[in-house]
């Protein structure tokens, strides 16, 4: 067998691992969405139907009776959005002081910073509870924002991407009378656009799929996010499936749509620092 075809050979396998891969991947999000739409009887088949017999949109009017999943949709937009934009700024503040301001013990003080990374969730998440608890803050939406406003992995994908910039740069903006605040927005900024996306993106993912800290600061339904609506739907004695995966469509869509439109912004602002 010639070299040629075995190079062949290899393309065809490798493209054949690719593609079942994709369709594990893709094949959860597909029936998400066809089962959103399906009557009853095509989701109690044996096995289940793969195609919709005929669309159903009167789904998701039921799933939001059933539920205040219009309330939660909201709430989980705005925790979400808040979170997201809470750590962009701080992280973005937090990285241009580790690299642009002087300090002294500069990479000690960011060893420190850093550590909180390896520190589980787990671990801080008692004395979160209590703190919320004993302020009194249980069923707002400060519980289910005020312990994500800051991210020690934001401030690091940041500083690195920051540390690639010519101190000549900021020598020269501070020559031409730019303080600090104007050489952020007006030259870093636009430079590292890719980076700040990415963490956009990876914050609101982080912020929409949490489940714990919500069920833990909050017993209310109208201040519940969409995850609890979704458990909720599928803990109930009656669960229905059609409704259920009606639900989960419109939990999915809105991360569906960031990762597709946003995904060349993660693997940019994941590998803007690994080259200076």
């Amino acid at each position: 067998m010639s070299a040629l075809v075995k190079d062949r050979i290899a393309k065809v396998l490798v493209y054949l691992v690719l593609i079942i891969a994709a369709l594990a991947v893709v094949f959860p999000v597909y029936y998400a969405l066809a089962g959103s739409i399906m009557p009853t009887r095509d989701l109690i088949k044996a096995p289940p139907a793969l195609v919709p017999s005929g669309i159903h949109p009167g789904n998701f009017a039921d799933v939001f009776h059933a539920i205040p999943l219009g309330r939660q949709y909201l709430n989980s937009v705005v925790v979400a959005g808040v979170i997201t934009v809470a750590q962009v700024l701080t992280s973005l503040l937090a990285a241009y002081a580790f690299v642009f301001l002087p300090m002294k013990w500069r990479k000690a003080v960011f060893g420190l910073f850093l550590a909180t990374l390896m520190i589980p969730w787990e671990a801080i998440i008692i004395p979160n509870y209590k703190t919320i608890s004993n302020a009194h803050l249980a069923n707002t939406y400060f519980a289910l924002v005020l312990p994500f406003l800051a991210s020690a992995f934001g401030t690091f994908m940041l500083r690195q991407s920051f540390l690639q910039f010519p101190m000549e740069l900021r020598d020269a903006a501070k020559i031409d009378g730019s303080g600090h605040l104007r050489f952020l927005w007006r030259v870093v900024v636009p430079v590292s656009r890719p980076t700040i996306a990415a963490i956009a993106v990876y914050s609101f993912l982080s912020a929409w799929n949490q489940y714990f800290w919500p069920l833990l600061v909050t017993d209310d339904p109208k201040m519940q996010t969409l995850q609890l609506g979704m458990s909720q739907l599928n803990n109930s004695e009656s669960a229905d499936p059609r409704l259920i995966l009606a639900g989960v469509a419109c939990s999915v869509l809105p991360t569906l749509l960031l990762v597709v439109f946003g995904q060349k912004f993660i693997v940019k602002g994941l590998t803007s620092g690994a080259v200076k």
